[in-house]
């Protein structure tokens, strides 16, 4: 018995997720081709303004999928999967040698399924786009031989558009090009899916395996959020208040991986900000309007269970991601070019760690120094 009842947790999140907006067939068919064909307009616009030139092979050949909610659902469970197998093996392996670990283990993996199945429930009714890094290929849910997939949530796309009240067609490919400039960073940067798995799977290496003492933490993060203010008044930036599920299961190696994989993530949520703006001007005429009005909407919550809930998953923190990269990137590019900052992709030894994602002249001084010297 898997420590986690994957269907269950598929089951659950379907089940629990709210209906999308209501659209005649009509239009969700002329949503979806809108969005694909957004997302292949993109490819063009985005490797331009970015110089990013998309290497041949297995990887390059990455398809868009736009899905509903439960299909988001589907995709993300099938990651959670695959990149979560190690550790989970190794936490069935201790529980099977425990007293009763096999009842347990039954208990247990319903438990934790119907769990993840609430978390993603809650997740699928607020991602617009993603490029999925780690999916695994499915008949239903194809991915590139190399890895990869890039997902349009059709319905989300639609309710941020109608509650911000913003062109439709522009908003869309706003969102198609965020996307895509995930799908070109992982495309055209050949070894950054591997360090990125290798930094997850050296972060998850290090996780405490018992599944008691894990679950005791999960619980005082739940409980820590029970009597205490909403999660983003008054917190500040660098993470007081309540700890989020990932902050409460480090140890000193992994905050060192968490801080290496907060700087790539920063990088590349900031990058992907940057140029959807940069290219906006001429291809989405209300890129200024949309961009302000979705700031409002990013910063704002959606009551106290809302902002609860994401101080749990540690989504406030992805926030900064975004605000924090985009400052960095829009630094660097400002004082050395668009060519200048593409050495950010020469290897690992080039990406910015956390400190220079706040300093960017210190990424400038130590790749353009050595790269002169």
């Amino acid at each position: 018995m898997e420590m986690v009842d994957w269907n269950l947790a598929v089951a659950t999140a379907t089940r629990l997720v709210r209906p999308g907006p209501e659209v005649s067939r009509e239009e969700a068919r002329a949503v979806v081709a809108e969005l694909r064909r957004h997302a292949k307009s993109s490819e063009e616009h985005v490797r331009a303004f970015t110089r990013m030139a998309v290497s041949g092979g297995p990887a390059s050949d990455t398809p868009v999928l736009v899905v509903d909610r439960a299909g988001w659902i589907r995709a993300n469970v099938a990651g959670f999967r695959q990149i979560l197998k190690p550790l989970l093996g190794k936490m069935q392996d201790r529980r099977g040698g425990l007293p009763g670990g096999a009842v347990l283990g039954a208990v247990g993996g319903k438990v934790t399924g119907v769990e993840l199945g609430m978390l993603l429930s809650f997740l699928a009714s607020r991602v617009l786009g993603q490029y999925e890094t780690f999916a695994p290929s499915t008949r239903e849910l194809p991915g590139s031989p190399g890895g990869g997939r890039l997902l349009l949530v059709a319905p989300n796309i639609v309710h941020v558009e109608r509650e911000l009240d913003v062109a439709p067609h522009d908003f869309r490919l706003w969102v198609a090009l965020h996307e895509e400039t995930h799908r070109t960073q992982f495309t055209a940067v050949p070894w950054l899916r591997d360090h990125i798995e290798s930094e997850i799977q050296a972060f998850l290496g290090e996780t405490d395996v018992d599944p008691a003492t894990l679950l005791e933490r999960v619980r005082e993060a739940v409980q820590s959020l029970s009597g205490g203010r909403p999660a983003d008044e008054g917190d500040e930036p660098d993470g007081h208040g309540a700890p989020s599920i990932i902050e409460l299961v480090q140890t000193p190696a992994q905050r060192e991986i968490l801080a290496r994989l907060t700087a790539v993530m920063s990088l590349l949520e900031g990058h992907a900000d940057y140029v959807m703006d940069g290219v906006g001007p001429e291809v989405v005429p209300s890129v200024a309007e949309i961009r302000e009005k979705f700031q409002k909407r990013r910063a704002s919550g959606a009551g106290r269970l809302d902002q609860a809930l994401r101080k749990l998953l540690g989504l406030d923190a992805k926030l900064r991601q975004y605000r924090d990269g985009e400052r960095f990137v829009r630094a660097v590019v400002n004082q050395v070019g668009m060519d200048g900052f593409n050495r950010v992709w020469t290897s690992p030894n080039t990406l910015p760690t956390k400190a220079e994602i706040s300093k960017p002249a210190e990424w400038v001084a130590r790749v353009h120094r050595k790269a002169e010297s």
